[in-house]
């Protein structure tokens, strides 16, 4: 990428990363993604080169590329979940929204699994971001493909933020961003933060490249001092009234709830605890020793290219792990499915692979 803020040595370093990853299906093919990843690694072009093509590993073993045409969201997350896209920052990036203190993730994570809490994240970030490339390719503006993001944390409780699986999924989801979608974010603005969030954001830190954390603003709920840096970089037909711009709904809400799910709690009724699994009448049951660290291995032997394997099972008593793997004496293993707790005590797991490899060895574990 050509650009006034690179020195020769920058311009060398992009060249070389190029030429290395001539091999690698890019989501974007153009300099500015490239730099992306130089940037989040310091412009050591070895630590790049393994940062991109491990997220290639990572987007293939979890079907990411297929992720929006393939999979539908459950309708909990749609209707509760607070995202949305308000307009644009005075830089030409999108800026989007999240209501976060009003939403009820608790009872979001007791409304569907880990997996597909954890799929959305991946199935909004990939729509975000393909909006905003195909919008680059169409005007030439914010060509590095950034967004701005205003996190409201009013009325952010204790017992939303102290329910584990929330704080689980908090720092699974940090990880998987900073790995897999570097320099995504220009600017990230908190407002609203209680010093519960004091206490949060220390426990994310460590997970944060200091590229992210240099863009954070936070600020309390000094309404006056928030505002003020929301229209220093946000257009304010871009701002809805309530958070300093000009924006209302047709209605005169100067909270724009049509622009975003403003966040509610979730009834009981979407609780996937009213519905446990039923076992299929062509399902078999299969013992494992009882208690942490009890565990099984499954082996197949692929004797077919593209064969496909298929899995459907369900769990009583909890959660388990689940993982599917190649294994052979001269490779070793590697990861089709990487190891994860699945929660199918609470709803059927069921996926498939395309085993490429004949003459290899595929081993599933389960563990307790």
């Amino acid at each position: 990428m050509e650009s006034p803020h690179m020195d020769e040595k920058s311009k060398l370093a992009l060249k070389e990363f190029k030429e290395r990853v001539q091999d690698c299906k890019l989501v974007d093919p153009r300099d500015e993604y490239l730099l992306k990843w130089l940037v989040a690694r310091s412009f050591d072009i070895d630590e790049a080169e393994k940062m991109l093509r491990a997220s290639l590993a990572w987007r293939q073993a979890n079907g990411v590329d297929d992720v929006v045409k393939n999979w539908t969201p459950p309708e909990v997350i749609t209707k509760y979940f607070s995202f949305g896209k308000l307009g644009y920052d005075k830089f030409d990036c999108p800026v989007f929204i999240s209501a976060h203190g009003q939403m009820d993730l608790r009872g979001i994570l007791q409304s569907v699994t880990k997996k597909d809490y954890m799929r959305y994240q991946m199935y909004m970030t990939e729509i975000v971001n393909q909006e905003m490339r195909d919008e680059s390719f169409r005007t030439g503006k914010n060509t590095a493909c950034q967004m701005t993001f205003i996190a409201d944390m009013a009325n952010l409780s204790m017992r939303q933020m102290t329910y584990k699986p929330v704080m689980e999924t908090g720092l699974e989801q940090t990880k998987i961003y900073e790995l897999n979608y570097p320099e995504n974010l220009r600017r990230i603005f908190i407002i609203n933060a209680p010093k519960l969030f004091t206490v949060i954001y220390n426990i994310m830190k460590p997970f944060l490249h200091q590229a992210t954390i240099d863009k954070m603003r936070i600020f309390g709920s000094d309404k006056e001092e928030w505002t003020a840096a929301l229209q220093e970089e946000i257009e304010a037909d871009s701002l809805p009234v309530h958070y300093g711009g000009t924006m209302v709904d047709p209605d005169g809400d100067p909270k724009c709830p049509s622009k975003f799910n403003m966040g509610a709690e979730v009834p009981y009724s979407y609780y996937m605890s009213n519905s446990a699994p039923v076992a299929k009448d062509y399902m078999e049951t299969l013992n494992l020793i009882a208690g942490v660290g009890g565990w099984k291995k499954l082996k197949y032997k692929v004797d077919v290219e593209n064969s496909i394997l298929r899995w459907e099972f369900m769990t009583e008593g909890g959660d388990i792990g689940f993982r599917v793997y190649y294994k052979s004496p001269e490779e070793g293993s590697e990861d089709l499915v990487p190891f994860s707790r699945i929660e199918s005590h609470l709803v059927t797991e069921e996926g498939e692979i395309i085993c490429t490899r004949t003459g290899k060895c595929i081993q599933t574990q389960l563990a307790r």
